[in-house]
């Protein structure tokens, strides 16, 4: 289906960094959600929202409309709309005005719109920072290739502060605290993430010497994950690096920022032109 000369001029503006158009446009758009932003944190102050409340209603209604009218323009100008709506951004626009028209229904919703401060991300284009936006995207790659072994890991815990948490409700008992196998599953979550809160603490000799099990445990464990997205990363920086290719000689291994090949000296592809995943694909 053949684009309109509308479509392309608006997807250069709001999706481009590299237009003066595309840079104030998307420099706008920081300052609103920044504003939007400092508006709902100011609204939550009961004695500014107080004298404030309905002004702050009306602004946030502006802000919405703002949103809402930029969320339809990306998706009319989108050569690939539904690819676009089902991306990172794509949702992140969307949750960023749902919440003002879920206020209707359930008033809570309102500070939901925080999620809106998430969009700031794209001021890593505007600085055309592009080594930075390619490593966060990088990052998300590798949280997603590693869910399966997060996953496992979270489970193995989820089971041990299970049984933690219940033999302290045994051993401790309602009398020190423990008044509830949820609420000892708690202190086994605190204990076993290195917090230590204090509000709950073991009194005999058995529930102590469990506690201090706990949090050995706890340190022994805490890097697992770090280790598992730590290789991912590895792994996805390796495969990034061989999508740099030379034309010239063909090979690859270059950094993604790199302009000249370092075998045969010969000038690589403009970085801003390159094809490397995102985050979305």
């Amino acid at each position: 289906m053949a684009r309109s000369a509308l479509q392309e001029k608006i997807y250069v503006t709001i999706f481009g960094t590299h237009t003066p158009a595309g840079k104030t446009f998307d420099i706008a758009l920081i300052v609103i959600i920044l504003a939007s932003i400092t508006v709902l944190m100011l609204g939550s102050v009961s004695s500014i929202g107080s004298s404030w409340g309905k002004a702050f209603f009306w602004m946030e209604w502006c802000f919405t409309l703002i949103f809402t009218v930029e969320y339809a323009l990306r998706l009319y100008s989108s050569p690939k709309p539904a690819a676009y709506a089902r991306s990172f951004y794509g949702m992140v626009d969307l949750l960023a005005i749902l919440p003002t028209y879920l206020v209707f229904l359930f008033p809570a919703a309102h500070y939901l719109m925080v999620i809106r401060l998430l969009r700031v991300m794209r001021i890593f284009r505007v600085l055309k920072l592009m080594r930075y936006l390619q490593d966060s995207n990088l990052l998300l790659r590798s949280l997603l290739q590693s869910s399966r072994k997060i996953m496992i890991f979270f489970t193995t815990v989820a089971v041990l502060v299970t049984v933690f948490g219940s033999l302290m409700f045994v051993i401790e008992g309602p009398e020190n605290g423990f008044t509830s196998i949820p609420y000892s599953i708690y202190w086994a979550i605190v204990t076993l993430t290195t917090v230590g809160y204090g509000d709950i603490v073991p009194q005999s000799d058995l529930g102590k010497a469990l506690a201090s099990f706990t949090m050995l445990m706890g340190y022994s464990i805490i890097a697992v994950p770090t280790g598992i997205i730590s290789a991912e990363i590895g792994h996805q920086t390796q495969l990034h690096r061989t999508l740099v290719k030379c034309m010239n000689c063909s090979r690859s291994g270059h950094e993604t920022d790199a302009m000249f090949c370092k075998h045969c000296g010969s000038q690589l592809a403009d970085p801003e032109h390159r094809v490397v995943p995102s985050a979305d694909s």
